[in-house]
């Protein structure tokens, strides 16, 4: 069984490289379980969650373990850790063992940009991304992997760990400024790209002009979300899984609750985007959003182009 490094999985998953598996990945023949969500304590009473996401096709089976501890950003570690384990699915033999952290940070962030190629204006120039954590420091190469961006703008709460962001995005040749006034800014973006775990909405659906683009990544568990209910009743709805997008997180789940949207309000999900079943975007004065919750498939296509790529 190989075990491969972080720094191999870094140089396989180029961003345009693993768009475009995704792409032909999502309309392919598979099985995905329901993923086991557990809710545990820390002895401090934070709530972290423990997700296991299985996946196979007629030749491989792949199963992600990842833990969720929101409270690891005060201690300037990641808020997400993951292993995969990647097997033959007609034999179960084990084939490759990774870390999948890098993975599912970039695996999530081109799934945005994936949804975004058909979501997103062509024309669309001011990007805004919100959020600092791990799949927040791939959005914008992710994104500019499908349109070109002439404005990177950059908002979260902590200014200091904002500007070792900018610098960072900076040093990869990737031009981006820090922003204080969020409101002023989101009026202005074509593109805003969320990657919180906020329980209360930092999107205001007012906010939006028409030809936004809401791609919105963090919201997880039923407590959270990061648009207001005006955001999406705004919008045109389009997510990864209808299951999980309107059930998982409170996104989507706590205005279906309240019958403030019904389940006929998804317009289509990203595998009829693909297969061209809805055209996605419509015109450029629709405010369009995607909702992802994250499928255990993206995973698979990240571990495949890996493993692939591994042995050749």
């Amino acid at each position: 069984m190989l075990i491969i490094p972080e720094e191999e999985i870094k140089k396989h998953l180029a961003y345009p490289r693993l768009i475009e598996a995704l792409r032909e990945i999502f309309p392919t023949e598979h099985t995905i379980p329901l993923r086991h969500h557990h809710f545990y304590k820390t002895p401090e009473g934070i709530e972290n969650t423990l997700i296991l996401m299985p996946v196979w096709n007629k030749n491989y089976m792949g199963m992600k373990q990842v833990t969720v501890a929101p409270a690891n950003t005060k201690a300037n570690m990641p808020s997400i850790f993951a292993q995969y384990i990647l097997s033959d699915s007609k034999t179960g033999q084990p084939l490759v063992v990774m870390d999948a952290t890098e993975l599912t940070a970039r695996r999530t962030a081109c799934t945005s940009a994936l949804a975004a190629s058909y979501l997103c204006r062509e024309n669309a120039e001011n990007l805004l991304i919100i959020g600092g954590g791990k799949v927040a420091q791939h959005l914008a190469q992710a994104h500019l992997a499908v349109r070109s961006f002439k404005k990177i703008n950059v908002w979260m709460r902590n200014a200091e760990k904002m500007n070792a962001f900018i610098s960072d995005l900076r040093n990869q040749g990737i031009s981006a400024e820090p922003v204080t006034d969020l409101e002023k800014t989101a009026r202005e973006a074509d593109l805003i790209s969320c990657a919180t775990p906020s329980e209360t909405p930092i999107i205001q659906g007012d906010w939006l002009k028409p030809g936004t683009h809401l791609d919105l990544i963090g919201s997880y568990k039923p407590n959270t979300r990061e648009a207001d209910d005006t955001a999406i009743q705004r919008s045109s709805i389009f997510v990864d899984s209808r299951a999980g997008a309107l059930h998982e997180s409170g996104e989507l789940a706590l205005p279906l609750g309240r019958g403030i949207i019904t389940e006929n309000d998804v317009k289509a999900d990203l595998v009829e985007l693909i297969k061209g079943t809805h055209l996605g975007r419509t015109s450029n004065e629709e405010i369009t959003l995607f909702k992802s919750v994250g499928l255990a498939i993206e995973d698979l296509a990240a571990a495949l182009l890996i493993y692939k790529s591994h042995l050749r």
